[in-house]
């Protein structure tokens, strides 16, 4: 292998493995326990002839959906039930990127599956399936979805030295987080990131809030990544952690290269991020999220061509 052909090989894998963590899926890094594939980006059929370059050049919107799965050690990480679900929408042109957050106990059509909560529809019929549940609420179908363990975001963290996010209440957690986190900018790493994260029992909108917490700490990895990313041997880290850990179907190198360079142009102060709304209520003996189907709707509607979520909302 020449020097140059080296020289390219690095310079890729480099950007791929900074563009997949400034994708927002990094926060999800999967836990080494879990049985592979540890984790997986996909292409959906709603990618097919998808020119990322072309996106970046003349505008248009990438949608990925990032899903934390909470697989046990031993269980596989796609074919369980969805424990965050973020669907991601970044604009490479304009620069900006809308994250919509959905409550993982909303109760929707699963296509082929009647109506049941939306996390499960990775237990169903896996990532696809997933991205089209979730594609069908929002009316945007994702391009891309990234599935793996919610866990493995300690190692992640601990790995970028942690991360700043803004606390809008003091709160504590008895199953999670008795410590408590502080009202204003915290900085967190390790366990404390998952607790934040997992954290609502005290919360005042349940999972709504919870989910809104979620979008911080995604926010805070991806502002301390554009920070930290020139730093000497950082990018190395971040290539070994993710080319390691990563599966990836339906995508062909030119396709990654091309998807990280258009998320590495999206500027952390245009992102923006919202939990669809709903309410609380019963299906059968299940306690479920009815959610705000218009709400999801008119997000997805608004972001759905340059990336930029007009609408005030929750987070």
């Amino acid at each position: 292998m020449s020097r140059m052909t080296t020289f390219v090989r690095r310079r890729l894998l480099t950007t791929l493995a900074l563009g997949v963590v400034l994708a927002l899926t990094a926060v999800l890094v999967p836990d080494a326990e879990v049985a592979e594939p540890r984790a997986e980006l996909i292409a959906t059929k709603w990618a097919k002839g998808l020119d990322v370059a072309k996106f970046t050049r003349k505008g248009g919107t990438i949608w990925v959906l990032a899903v934390g799965s909470d697989a046990r050690p031993g269980q596989k990480v796609t074919r369980t039930r969805g424990d965050a679900l973020h669907l991601i929408g970044f604009n490479p042109s304009s620069g900006y990127a809308t994250d919509i957050s959905i409550p993982r106990d909303s109760y929707v059509n699963i296509p082929g599956h009647g109506r049941d909560k939306i996390n499960s529809a990775l237990l169903y019929g896996g990532p696809k399936l997933m991205g089209r549940a979730v594609g069908d609420l929002v009316g945007v179908q994702p391009q891309y979805v990234f599935v793996t363990s919610f866990s493995g975001m300690s190692d992640m963290v601990i790995g970028i030295g942690g991360v700043d996010v803004d606390n809008p209440r003091a709160f504590s957690d008895p199953y999670v987080a008795r410590y408590g986190f502080k009202k204003g900018r915290i900085h967190i790493s390790g366990p404390h990131s998952v607790d934040f994260a997992r954290a609502r029992k005290t919360l005042p909108g349940g999972d709504f809030d919870r989910s809104a917490n979620q979008s911080r700490v995604i926010r805070g990895i991806h502002r301390k990544i554009v920070a930290r990313q020139y730093d000497i041997g950082f990018k190395a880290k971040g290539v070994s952690l993710v080319m390691k850990k990563m599966h990836t179907t339906g995508l062909s190198g030119r396709d990654l290269y091309q998807l990280a360079n258009a998320v590495a142009a999206i500027n952390p102060g245009k992102v923006r991020t919202c939990v669809v709304p709903g309410g609380i209520g019963n299906a059968g003996a299940a306690s479920v999220v009815f959610p705000n189907v218009g709400a999801a709707r008119a997000m997805g509607k608004d972001a759905r061509n340059d990336g930029r979520l007009n609408r005030g909302c929750r987070g």
